[in-house]
């Protein structure tokens, strides 16, 4: 039996199918090419038809579904290709708040990805994945927000949200056998205190070094996934 999902009086039904649909996508319990078809997705949420049509409509402007004339809406590939340009756009984005933060005061994106960061390590210790998930891509929008320009702050948020999914795959498997899980949770939360001390040091030369290396042990970890 489907358990329903919990409805909240002060959110909308779209709202509530929109995260829920989101949250299986992340999780990789909605699968990568997979058809999403309105009946399965009203039983599975027990939402209504408009709800769920209203979800899939602002999941597609987002780019987590794509909608194919004979397949109906399916989930967005993860494709070698996209991973790559992710990755790419990645680092342009993020080095680009490293330049332009330099030149602002940062203190309350500092402050923001501090308690951030207390979140991941709380998300750790309880073993919530999918917070851990969300509370990192918090603490990389908190660091785009140092950059006080909100095109890059919504061109950042684009390429995080379609990075949730790598997350969700990079926290939830041992991907590397000289490294477990635990030791890549404890680097990811060192990591970003060193991004913390860098950017309240304005020293963005190493800033740029640590935010380069963060990326490639993050695209490290999922092409060797996918190729595997």
């Amino acid at each position: 039996m489907k358990q329903k999902t919990e409805k909240s009086p002060k959110q909308p039904l779209a709202v509530i199918a929109y995260e829920a649909i989101v949250q299986r996508i992340i999780s990789l319990e909605y699968q990568p090419s997979q058809h999403l078809e309105e009946g399965q997705l009203m039983e599975d949420l027990g939402i209504g038809r408009t709800p769920v049509r209203e979800a899939l409509v602002r999941l597609q402007g987002e780019k987590m579904v794509e909608s194919h004339p004979n397949k109906g809406v399916i989930v967005r590939p993860i494709t070698l290709q996209n991973t790559k340009a992710m990755f790419e756009s990645m680092s342009i984005f993020e080095f680009g708040v490293a330049d332009i933060a330099a030149t602002k005061n940062c203190a309350l994106a500092i402050r923001k990805m501090k308690e951030s960061n207390r979140i991941i390590e709380a998300t750790i210790l309880e073993g919530d994945l999918l917070g851990m998930v969300e509370a990192n891509h918090k603490f990389h929008m908190d660091f785009a927000g140092a950059s006080q320009n909100e095109f890059l702050i919504r061109a950042t948020h684009d390429v995080r949200s379609e990075a949730k999914r790598l997350s969700y795959l990079s926290y939830n498997t041992a991907i590397d056998p000289d490294q477990s899980l635990d030791t890549h949770y404890n680097n990811v939360v060192a990591e970003h205190e060193k991004m913390i001390a860098l950017l309240e040091a304005k020293d963005i030369p190493e800033l740029k070094l640590l935010l380069q290396d963060h990326i490639d042990t993050f695209r490290k970890r999922i092409i060797h996934f996918m190729v595997s």
